[in-house]
């Protein structure tokens, strides 16, 4: 049984890299690319507040490797028309407290608003469900030479995130995003080396993580952030994640993040957790602690940590070996430190909610909201917990009309 002060220990990764701590930022979106799609000096500032907060790793939210697929309209780009010295900025800023800053890079696949692309890429033509086909419209299926361009993008992504000065790289491989695609029977409805069994939805990412690894050298830390599941039916599950992790042990990956859920059913968000799980705070440790009992590669458990006792519970347990935290850090930038120097600190915090659950899903309230907040701390000020979900509505529907303008002008 390791000890309760395991949470301020060091953690060696597979590659001989060293994280200071156990606690790493997760992935949250910034929406803080400039028109170029480059990082604005803004960004600098949010992540050198978060790193002088205490964490280990920070995570930066989705990179884009490919400027023409964009999640949203403000999204960072790193490829060969980036400008690297903004990178190497922010970069720099992020380990301005001692503890290192990782490039997490995505493709969105057919997880692009209708705005943005008349017509998106994806495993198979299948649009998506659960009332958003209104959004985002039906993709068409990727040739085989377009998805080798695609991973060539992610191999190069990395290179260059190594080059400016990124501690590591984080695959997006959950919610929902191209990788995750490619590895739900639900999306990837193929029948050649991409798909057609769930030993074949892997090639995708097997692809990727390989070529990374090749540009990158051994000693580079490469992590993925994998949904336990998608809660979808005929989707991801448990029991194919559990041999998607098996392989990427095999092929050497650094650390892995457990998440789950997509934009049809997102549970990254809490949403229907089981009150036994809320009461343990982590939505997917209990996945977690039965992946550590078939792999010893690092694991990352993020969702539903509020407070220390849960953190330091869910480190000693054996079941993980980083807690990762994101809309918290939203609200309470130092939360590591206070986390590492107080046993009994807990943040108490209230989701927004307009009372209307349709209005929350339609403006994806439970980012939004948070994304405000972290535009107030990337401007030096401090988060404003007073910030009415309402308001946060209006302002979302005001941005989003007006991206879409943009967009078409472009």
């Amino acid at each position: 049984m390791k000890t309760h002060s395991e949470i301020e220990q060091s953690l060696r990764l597979p590659c001989g890299a060293l994280i200071r701590n156990r606690l790493m930022k997760s992935a949250m979106s910034e929406q803080l690319g400039d028109k170029n799609h480059n990082p604005k000096p803004s960004l600098e500032t949010l992540y050198r507040t978060w790193g002088e907060g205490g964490l280990g790793i920070s995570v930066t939210g989705n990179i884009m490797i490919d400027r023409t697929a964009l999640g949203e309209p403000a999204n960072v780009v790193l490829d060969e028309k980036s400008d690297l010295a903004a990178f190497k900025q922010w970069s720099s800023a992020g380990k301005a407290g001692g503890g290192a800053i990782w490039a997490q890079l995505n493709h969105p696949g057919k997880q692009i608003p209708s705005f943005l692309a008349k017509t998106p890429v994806a495993p198979s033509a299948i649009s998506l469900g659960a009332g958003l086909a209104k959004g985002f419209n039906r993709p068409r299926a990727l040739e085989d030479g377009e998805i080798h361009a695609i991973v060539r993008r992610f191999a190069n992504a990395a290179l260059l995130a190594k080059q400016c000065g990124f501690d590591g790289v984080q695959i997006h491989g959950a919610h929902g995003y191209l990788v995750s695609q490619f590895l739900s029977p639900r999306h990837n409805q193929r029948e050649d080396f991409w798909g057609g069994n769930s030993d074949r939805r892997m090639n995708f990412l097997r692809e990727i993580y390989t070529q990374i690894r090749i540009v990158v050298g051994d000693d580079y830390p490469i992590g993925i952030k994998l949904n336990s599941a998608d809660f979808m039916k005929d989707g991801f599950s448990e029991d194919e994640s559990s041999l998607v992790v098996k392989e990427l042990e095999h092929l050497g990956i650094d650390l892995i993040e457990v998440s789950g859920g997509t934009y049809e059913s997102p549970s990254m968000m809490g949403h229907k957790v089981a009150d036994r799980t809320a009461k343990r705070e982590a939505y997917f440790l209990s996945y977690a602690q039965s992946l550590r009992e078939r792999v010893n590669t690092p694991l990352v458990v993020t969702g539903g940590f509020r407070s220390s006792a849960a953190m330091r519970d869910a480190i000693s347990s054996g079941a993980t070996d980083m807690v990762g935290l994101a809309r918290p850090l939203a609200v309470v930038t130092d939360m590591a430190n206070k986390v590492l120097n107080d046993p009994n600190y807990r943040l108490k915090l209230t989701e927004p909610t307009t009372g209307k659950p349709k209005i929350d899903r339609m403006v994806m309230l439970g980012l939004t909201w948070y994304e405000t907040q972290i535009h107030r701390i990337a401007k030096g000020k401090a988060p404003n917990l007073k910030l009415t979900a309402w308001k946060t509505v209006f302002d979302t529907l005001f941005a989003s009309g007006m991206a879409a303008f943009r967009q078409r002008r472009a």
